[in-house]
């Protein structure tokens, strides 16, 4: 009986929403033709459910960048949608970023995700961090600039604390929001919540829900990520690698009651990582009541 007046009140509590969250998509730049056709069959796809944004992420060499450059012109041209590239230090100076930036900005491109970047192997340049970003861009333009945060840790910090600090100093330098890393314990997302509050940062810190359909595919990101699978998660995907019905299903599950859990504690705005593909992502914000007019 508790469990089903749970599940009736969770529902309630979605009814009561009424689609009144905001929602917002993250792509990547395709590889290829095949690639390509499934990335705009899902930008057009999910333009419909009107998005605050859609963001599209970034390579550090400067054939990526271009490919990042040339699909966030598109998506602004064709759909009207607002996007947002990634933009990274790595592999570029901080004269070229401003260029890209004026750039952006000439075009019509008002937001923008700041990041650092994943140093490749052997890099000997300086770090120009995610704060020297922010920075940058607060100089060239009034750009909305979105920042990355990481509820389990960033691999590289010395601790949390030190974590929290620098995304502290990402907010100073002039970050308008923050978009956390994806995560599966909704505990962890609570918890570094009020840490963020505790030091100040009133940025609303916006999940980021990535709808799984490959859990192989994920145990290699976690790893790199230090994103922790719970027990419970890999449980649920156990015996389903040959069956991807199954596994898209579980994968909407999963993401529907993190979302309804994480709605109830009050939080309006979801990034979701589509990796270029709609219909999970569709399904889930329908249910939510985000839904075309």
């Amino acid at each position: 009986m508790g469990y089903a007046a749970d599940i009736d009140t969770l529902n309630q509590h979605i009814a009561d929403l009424n689609g009144n969250i905001d929602v917002s998509f993250e792509f990547f730049p395709p590889k290829n033709e095949k690639m390509e056709q499934t990335l705009w069959h899902s930008i057009h796809r999910l333009k419909g459910l009107k998005p605050k944004f859609v963001s599209v992420t970034y390579g550090a060499n400067s054939g990526e960048r271009d490919r990042t450059h040339s699909v966030v012109k598109r998506i602004k041209q064709e759909t009207g949608l607002e996007a947002a590239p990634h933009l990274t230090g790595i592999d570029a100076t901080p004269q070229q970023l401003k260029e890209i930036a004026r750039d952006y900005w000439d075009n019509g491109i008002r937001r923008i995700v700041a990041l650092r970047g994943d140093e490749p192997k052997g890099y000997a340049k300086k770090p120009f961090y995610a704060a020297d970003m922010v920075a940058l861009l607060r100089s060239v333009a009034d750009f909305d600039i979105s920042v990355a945060a990481y509820p389990e840790i960033h691999p590289e910090a010395k601790s949390a604390q030190a974590d929290l600090i620098n995304l502290k100093r990402k907010i100073e330098a002039g970050a308008n929001h923050v978009i956390t890393q994806f995560f599966f314990d909704v505990e962890s997302y609570l918890r570094f919540r009020d840490r963020c509050a505790s030091v100040g940062i009133e940025a609303e810190i916006v999940p980021g829900i990535l709808p799984v359909t490959n859990f192989n595919q994920l145990q290699k990101m976690a790893k790199v990520t230090n994103v922790k699978i719970p027990a419970w998660l890999a449980k649920m995907y156990q015996g389903l690698d040959d069956d991807p019905t199954s596994r898209n299903l579980v994968a909407a599950s999963v993401a529907m009651d993190m979302v309804r859990i994480l709605s109830r504690e009050g939080v309006k705005d979801f990034h979701f990582y589509t990796l270029n593909r709609s219909e999970l992502t569709y399904a889930i914000c329908h249910t939510l009541g985000v839904r075309p007019d």
